[in-house]
């Protein structure tokens, strides 16, 4: 039986929850990043439904949990300078505040892996470069 219908049940789930499956050299590998810890339980589940001991050793399951959600804060990670914080997702976009360097913000949502909407303590809401937020476990 092929690694994908004998975990098919693992397989269909961690797509849905965007992970991304592969076989190579008789191994599945599910790799990813949860929105939740129990969606990563959910797998986890399933797979020791499938196989209940862990034992057959065909199934690497990669899976970690997001912490850069909507809600979760996030640490300024630039050199020394601020923050821009700008009106759109994007440096041609207005700057409309600025996040201290080391300040803690709120993730608002993901415009995409580079640009985050934010909201500072102090009320600023805007899009900043993802590459200088660290997200807070």
């Amino acid at each position: 039986m092929a690694l994908q219908d004998k975990y098919k049940q693992l397989v269909d789930a961690a797509t849905a929850a965007g992970a991304q499956v592969r076989e190579q050299d008789g191994v599945l590998y599910i790799d990813g990043t949860a929105a939740s810890g129990s969606i990563k339980d959910q797998l986890w589940d399933i797979y020791g439904q499938i196989d209940p001991n862990f034992l057959s050793g065909d199934v690497v399951l990669n899976v970690n949990v997001a912490t850069a959600v909507a809600g979760a804060r996030a640490k300024v990670t630039t050199e020394t300078s601020n923050l821009n914080i700008r009106k759109g997702p994007g440096t041609d976009q207005p700057i409309v505040g600025k996040a201290a360097h080391h300040e803690i913000v709120t993730l608002v949502s993901k415009a995409n892996d580079q640009w985050w909407l934010i909201r500072t303590d102090g009320g600023k809401e805007g899009y900043a470069y993802a590459q200088y937020l660290t997200p807070l476990e």
